[in-house]
């Protein structure tokens, strides 16, 4: 075989074996209200089968109708990405990103939440209006891909005692997941959970450990501003280990614009007793990093922190 034949060769297999996401059809099986501010979608059609989870925060992205009404229509095979830049501006389908709160791919029936905050943009309208029926696309790991396609943080350390988990409402899919992995775990950790949500009718029944004390932080009945709860949680209420002042002295966390940045950062799998998983609006997340990192003393490598949405701001 020639060196051009066997370098065909070479990129037709490569590129016949599945990446570690892969872009899926699916369409809507059934609407669940889980409280005012919560909604599950149930997902269906013959992709489900085909996708995979790694872990309780495990991301996808979720494609939805464009400015003119068009149903997003990418190509499965090819250059997705290429394909919707090509589109016009009205055409585009605009792009989200979600937790997977459950994934069942024998039922081929997939769960995922949002927050409903009325018609302020393409996937909350979509939330109001959409039907059984309705058809969207994701980006979603492959199952067949045996590698690690990555879209997860939630990693904590073998032998780790104490967790500290913060979110807000985004952040709720993964924080119920994690719970329910620590509650099934044989040597749980210590777990400490604070989760803000508007209001008191979302504050969700959810399953954990005996190990485990959820706080539910809703912001209408503390008066509280979005992020407010989180960092009252994190200054106020957790129980952390003791201040490491040569560290606090040393190791300041620098800065970032959060016009153009969102923090996201992921703990090391080896540091360490104590760990924190925090999610939710970015502002609050840089300020909790900055009070864990600046005045606590806590090491970088026992935190994972991701800024996943920005008030005032739309990102995909």
């Amino acid at each position: 075989m020639s060196v051009a034949a066997t370098l065909v060769h070479t990129l037709r297999k490569r590129l016949s074996k599945p990446g570690g996401y892969e872009l899926f059809n699916i369409h809507l099986q059934q609407r669940i209200a889980l409280s005012p501010s919560l909604m599950r979608f149930v997902f269906t059609g013959a992709d489900v089968g085909l996708m995979q989870t790694l872990a309780p925060d495990q991301r996808v992205k979720l494609f939805f109708p464009s400015n003119d009404g068009t149903l997003p229509c990418l190509p499965k095979s090819g250059d997705w990405q290429a394909a919707r830049r090509a589109l016009s501006a009205d055409k585009i389908p605009p792009m989200r990103t979600y937790t997977v709160r459950d994934l069942r791919p024998d039922a081929h029936e997939l769960d995922i939440d949002f927050v409903l905050h009325g018609e302020t943009g393409p996937a909350s309208r979509w939330a109001v209006h959409s039907q059984p029926g309705d058809r969207l696309q994701i980006v979603a790991p492959q199952a067949a891909y045996r590698g690690d396609p990555g879209g997860y943080e939630w990693q904590p350390p073998q032998g780790v005692r104490q967790v500290l988990l913060i979110g807000d409402e985004t952040a709720l899919p993964a924080l119920a997941g994690i719970l329910e992995q620590l509650a099934d775990h044989p040597d749980a950790p210590r777990v400490q959970a604070f989760i803000e949500v508007p209001e008191e009718a979302d504050c969700l029944p959810l399953l954990c450990g005996l190990n485990a004390k959820v706080h539910w932080l809703p912001r209408a009945s503390l008066g509280k501003r979005h992020g407010e709860g989180m960092t009252l949680a994190a200054r106020e209420l957790a129980s952390l280990p003791p201040v490491n002042t040569r560290m606090a002295n040393t190791a300041a966390a620098e800065e970032l614009d959060l016009n153009t940045q969102r923090p996201w950062e992921r703990a090391s799998a080896k540091q360490g007793d104590f760990y924190a998983w925090i999610a939710g609006e970015s502002a609050a997340v840089m300020a909790i990093r900055r009070f864990l990192i600046n005045e606590q003393g806590l090491a970088r490598q026992q935190l994972t922190l991701m800024g996943y949405w920005k008030l005032g701001r739309s990102l995909e």
